[in-house]
């Protein structure tokens, strides 16, 4: 299930699964790697940014601006919950890379009786 925040300018996402991992690359160019957050919550995934606009300089006329400002933000959930502690984030070149372990539950064992 793939969810965004309303009235929220979308950031786009690649999903990519293994047996182990997700990988999950995200489209955010001209921001800086500070101005990123990531936060996961059991299977939730919320990747959230500003796109700041440049101070417009005093002899200079703007005659067309498509650029998008202001908050942009990506929510989703995923199949499995993700193991916090060893998932990665990089960001190279305006895409930032998500590697999100799979979080592997604890072998059950049977309860002794006495």
């Amino acid at each position: 299930r793939w969810e965004t925040m309303p009235d929220t300018p979308q950031i786009p996402i690649d999903v990519a699964e293994t047996d182990e991992a997700y990988t999950v690359k995200a489209m955010i160019p001209g921001v800086r790697k500070e101005d990123i957050h990531v936060e996961i919550d059991g299977r939730q995934v919320m990747i959230t940014t500003e796109f700041k606009k440049e101070a417009e300089k005093k002899d200079t006329r703007m005659l067309r601006s498509e650029f998008s400002y202001g908050f942009a933000s990506r929510t989703f959930t995923l199949g499995h919950e993700i193991d916090r502690a060893k998932a990665t984030a990089k960001y190279l070149d305006g895409v930032l890379t998500l590697t999100l372990p799979k979080l592997v539950a604890a072998h059950t064992e049977a309860l002794k009786i006495e």
